[in-house]
């Protein structure tokens, strides 16, 4: 008999709902484990705010922080409280044992009305469906040794769960509170870190189902959490022609036989003011002509700027973003990290029915992975172009080498190994006057035209010339032309 999977609840975050598959199980207990400050209670909130729409009654046990602190917090970040059943054990200013040291409860008090009975009365009174306590481990203070607080947290897990909710509890991991214990006592973990590089989430443990594994990008906001998944290409969603994508450019298409692949990686590499943009532009200007949309992610320019530029070379990118086939959208790469862009492409390749995608320049996209390596880089590029590719959706990175001329380098980034096709752009000094050059240096799917050619930039947009044949040492940094070479000009 095969079983059907166990129904699931939101968490409240809707990312944290992808990393499980749907939810958490009801009638099941989890552990939100983390420092102070990475979002623990609001995680509880949003949990527990969730279900409210639905008519469901849920219960918040606080233990440290005021009810009213609580409420106040919550407005800050525009929740709003007011059905949520609170059982406020958080200590008075006044609670004070004799030697004058500040605990949770006094003895006369644990022995006038014990924790649990408190608790027991209140779900039994308002039997709600999810259970918020923050945070647990606060109980170890009102049991007499390890074995006994054990013993009470699986008992009230136990009761909990007979009684139909759902239970949520955070834990404070310090020395002299480890929440180790508590792992093996609940169903799940959801960990919860802060670093100089952002927020992440992970869930280590989660009984009855697969997860999404690894640590995932979170930042705190207006209503809560925000949680951005890892990409995952487990499967292709995408059904595509494999063929060539023209530029539009005869002499840019001969080099590249036929141009571009669908459903590939395109690098394309070069000095600053070299024409990088604009070429990459020519591919989504040929895409608009045949109905399709694309969309460029500027991290190193603005959209004013680039619109300015292309619409005094020939290219019509008003009308294209005016007509709904190009769409430009500026990052502040400080303002995202990696898995945060990369929900924010998904999102548009998935509901807008995106053909091309555009990174525009990959050293600004360097800083939103907040890492000093380039591995990292890599890693997360890799990911990203690989669930484009799943999609079917063509990918053009454009990235600036740091030097003008001097010795041929391919990629500044060191990420040539993702390119299906590499195409590179190079500033020429021959005698004494600037001139610029295309050529391929790779292409996986097709053979391609190993011969540079000079790339112009008009007034009437991209012009490529003939095969520049006699030119020489153009890779080593020395450009030079053989004898009898006919001049540039000829061409």
């Amino acid at each position: 008999m095969t079983l059907s999977p166990p129904k699931r609840i939101s968490t409240g975050v809707p990312g944290l709902d992808e990393i499980v598959h749907g939810g958490l199980i009801p009638g099941r207990s989890y552990l939100v484990r983390g420092d102070p400050g990475t979002g623990k209670t609001i995680l509880g909130i949003n949990y527990l705010t969730a279900s409210l729409d639905a008519g469901e009654t849920v219960l918040f046990v606080n233990l440290e922080e005021s009810e009213s602190d609580i409420r106040q917090n919550a407005a800050t970040l525009g929740i709003d409280l007011d059905d949520v059943h609170f059982l406020d054990l958080s200590p008075d200013s006044d609670v004070f044992v004799d030697d004058q040291s500040y605990d949770i409860f006094s003895p006369s008090e644990v022995e006038q009305e014990p924790l649990t009975q408190a608790i027991t009365e209140r779900v039994e009174t308002i039997q709600p469906d999810r259970v918020f306590i923050d945070p647990l481990t606060k109980l170890r203070h009102l049991t007499s040794d390890e074995y006994q607080f054990r013993k009470q947290v699986i008992a009230f897990m136990r009761y909990l769960k007979e009684q139909g909710a759902t239970v949520l509890v955070t834990s404070e991991n310090t020395a002299n509170s480890p929440d180790d214990d508590l792992q093996y006592m609940t169903d799940g973990t959801i960990e919860l870190k802060r670093s100089e590089r952002g927020r992440t989430i992970s869930v280590p443990k989660f009984r009855g189902s697969s997860i999404r594994e690894g640590r995932h990008s979170m930042r705190i906001e207006a209503g809560g959490l925000a949680v951005y998944p890892e990409l995952t290409t487990s499967k292709s969603d995408g059904e595509y022609v494999a063929e060539p994508i023209p530029s539009g450019v005869p002499e840019i298409d001969e080099l590249l036989h036929g141009g571009i692949e669908r459903g590939t990686v395109s690098v394309i590499s070069g000095p600053t003011g070299v024409g990088k943009t604009t070429a990459g532009t020519q591919f989504m200007k040929e895409a608009a002509n045949r109905g399709e949309r694309s969309i460029i992610y500027m991290f190193e320019e603005s959209t004013e700027t680039f619109m300015q530029r292309n619409k005094s070379v020939g290219i019509p990118v008003e009308e294209m973003m005016a007509e709904g086939t190009l769409s430009v959208e500026e990052v502040e790469p400080l303002d995202h990290s990696a898995m945060e862009f990369a929900r924010k492409v998904r999102h548009e390749v998935e509901d807008n029915d995106i053909s091309i995608v555009m990174i525009d320049g990959l050293q600004g996209y360097k800083l939103s992975v907040q890492s000093e390596d380039n591995e990292t880089l890599v890693r997360k590029l890799h990911t990203l172009s690989r669930y484009l590719k799943s999609m079917g959706v063509t990918v053009i990175l454009v990235d600036e080498i740091g030097t003008v001329t001097g010795e041929f380098r391919a990629t500044e980034a060191g990420i040539s190994y993702l390119a299906d096709t590499l195409v590179f752009l190079r500033h020429l000094e021959i005698s004494g006057e600037m001139r610029k050059a295309i050529g391929v240096l790779k292409k996986r799917t097709s053979d391609f035209e190993r011969t540079l050619r000079e790339f112009r930039i008009t007034e009437h947009g991209v012009e490529v010339g003939k095969p520049l044949t006699g030119l020489r040492g153009v890779l080593s940094g020395a450009p030079e032309w053989v004898e009898s070479a006919p001049d540039l000009d000829d061409e």
